[in-house]
């Protein structure tokens, strides 16, 4: 090769983020996640995706291609997105749930996939160790299992007099990893856990409809996929039967819910962007330890309140990063 020829063929390559070839090669992201399409919610994770990835100096069209899929809170659909993602070839995975990894790593065993959203990575089997990953999956998680004490001892210092907490999940795809924790605490905050598990729209109203004959009761929604494409009928129901609530995510609550301590998706899904830039670019899974979150949201709704009857305490209120009035 002569040499201007050589020199021609370098720059050309500094174009290009490390690991797009000099001809402009594309590199494919296949992302899953458990989410509607149409929810806003899941739009301004893709957008944040996109922004991080942007940032990082991987542009949709230009030297990326990211296929997102969503399997609107069904786990037999999840199955049939991530076959379809995996026949696409991409470079690398993004799975935002613990569902979408077990979908994905079944479709594609040896592809580098880089998680968001999921509670217990080791006790799923996903990792070895936070630390040392040891395999082709690594990412971030989402709640330390402890947290789900806290979130019942922050709704009982809002509503004093309940006696009665629905655990409300999906036995499919909720984290039961928090369930231990919601157990070792209920004797310290007096209550009666009632666990209330729904595979659909139809049996989750007829769980919460049924707890909510007896007074005195609140809920607890498990962090997945489910109740968040079911958040409006849960909200509906928890206002109609007068119930307050503890949710697992901001938005519940920017919807009409009373609490929520936890994470921001899209916050995590744009660190996530980060592990995945990363093997874009050579890394491997097993070189990257899995992150546990480093921002915690409290979030009331002071509105809602007053319509549940409720005088939060001053101290909870102060204890808030957010109040929606």
């Amino acid at each position: 090769m002569r040499r201007r020829e050589f020199i021609m063929l370098a720059a050309g390559a500094a174009a290009y983020p490390f690991g797009a070839s000099a001809q402009g090669h594309v590199r494919r992201i296949g992302a899953l996640a458990g989410g509607k399409a149409s929810d806003p919610e899941s739009q301004a994770s893709y957008q944040k995706l996109r922004q991080r990835l942007g940032e990082l100096g991987w542009e949709q069209g230009r030297n990326i291609q990211i296929d997102y899929r969503w399997w609107a809170g069904d786990p037999n659909l999840a199955d049939a997105q991530a076959a379809e993602l995996v026949e696409m070839r991409p470079d690398v995975l993004l799975a935002i749930s613990t569902p979408s990894v077990e979908a994905l790593r079944r479709r594609a065993p040896s592809l580098p996939i880089v998680f968001a959203v999921v509670a217990d990575p080791v006790g799923a089997g996903f990792v070895q160790s936070l630390g040392k990953p040891g395999g082709n999956i690594t990412g971030f998680t989402t709640f330390e299992p402890e947290m789900a004490g806290k979130w019942l001892q922050l709704l009982k210092q809002a509503a004093p007099e309940m006696r009665r907490v629905a655990a409300v999940f999906n036995p499919r795809t909720a984290p039961m990893i928090l369930m231990p924790s919601v157990e070792a605490v209920i004797p310290a905050v007096q209550l009666q856990l009632v666990p209330a598990p729904a595979h659909d729209a139809a049996e989750l109203e007829q769980a919460i409809s049924r707890f909510a004959e007896q007074p005195h009761g609140g809920l607890l929604i498990f962090p997945d996929a489910f109740p968040i494409v079911h958040r409006r009928l849960i909200l509906d129901l928890a206002a109609t039967h007068r119930l307050p609530g503890m949710y697992p995510f901001p938005f519940f609550v920017t919807e009409g819910g009373l609490m929520s301590y936890g994470v921001s998706i899209p916050h995590l899904v744009g660190r996530a962007a980060d592990y995945v830039d990363r093997v874009l670019r050579g890394a491997r899974p097993t070189d990257l330890p899995v992150q546990q979150p480093n921002e915690f949201q409290f979030l009331l709704n002071l509105k809602t309140a007053n319509a549940l009857g409720l005088s939060l305490p001053p101290t909870l209120v102060a204890q808030a990063d957010r109040i929606i009035e």
